[in-house]
């Protein structure tokens, strides 16, 4: 791995692990609430901590430009663009349930290069550089060996809106009572982590953002899994999602 390549894996995950000691810092404690919305919540933390990532990123690689769900930073010009999930599993988090992380992604010129997912309740740092595996705390990980429906657990994610909402209720009812059991968990980053190490064995979401899927994706290709995505027929800055061990019969689904 280059001196350069080395340099952004580690900001990424001296960052991932500042912004989870963050989160753990405040965990169930008073939340300042930014915007309550129907199915979301923007929490005050949710700025911090990518306003944390940023000042980090930006202080190693001034140039570069920041990309994150809480907006943007950084050169825009730049090749090199960082992608930020600042609290993936805001609702988990402003409710409780420790699910929850904080994902980095490092692309240049539309390559991902980087990709970190920190979960600091369980003290889990899921890693992947430019070279070398993806590893789970320092360990290579990999996907798992199931290749049959029956034997599988999947995670499926309801998006905010209600097409998304229809057409995805519309795909579970189809393979639910194809496979071993279904996960609703709340976390797209998780989910493709837990699909890198072979905890899962698919993701499926009618819409999700790049933040939320971009350093789970590098960690489940290079784990020896795939990951499909499709442009959202009803918002430009969305995508579907279909991630997996590779392995599973899901051409059609």
């Amino acid at each position: 791995m280059s001196d350069q390549a080395s340099a952004e894996l580690s900001i990424a995950i001296d960052a991932a692990r500042a912004a989870g000691q963050l989160l753990r810092d405040n965990y169930e404690t008073d939340l300042v609430v930014d915007e309550m919305k129907d199915h979301d919540i923007k929490l005050n933390l949710d700025v911090k901590s990518q306003d944390l990532i940023t000042e980090m990123i930006l202080g190693r690689f001034p140039d570069h430009a920041i990309y994150g769900e809480e907006g943007l930073a950084g050169n825009q010009d730049s090749p090199n663009q960082w992608i930020v999930d600042p609290i993936d599993g805001t609702v988990n988090y402003y409710y409780g349930i420790p699910h929850f992380c904080v994902s980095i992604a490092m692309r240049a010129e539309e390559k991902l290069l980087v990709g970190v997912i920190y979960d600091p309740m369980m003290d889990e740092l899921y890693a992947v550089g430019a070279e070398g595996p993806a590893t789970r705390n320092g360990k290579p990980i990999s996907v798992s060996d199931r290749d049959e429906m029956k034997d599988a657990v999947m995670t499926i994610g309801f998006s905010k809106s209600k097409e998304a909402l229809d057409a995805g209720l519309a795909r579970y009812k189809e393979i639910a009572h194809q496979i071993r059991k279904s996960r609703m968990m709340g976390s797209a980053a998780l989910a493709m982590a837990y699909i890198s190490c072979g905890r899962l064995d698919a993701y499926i979401e009618e819409q999700i953002s790049l933040w939320d899927i971009a350093a789970g994706q590098l960690l489940i290709e290079r784990a020896g899994g795939t990951v499909v995505l499709k442009d959202s027929a009803s918002h430009a800055d969305k995508m579907g999602i279909v991630a997996s061990n590779g392995k599973l019969p899901l051409e059609n689904i």
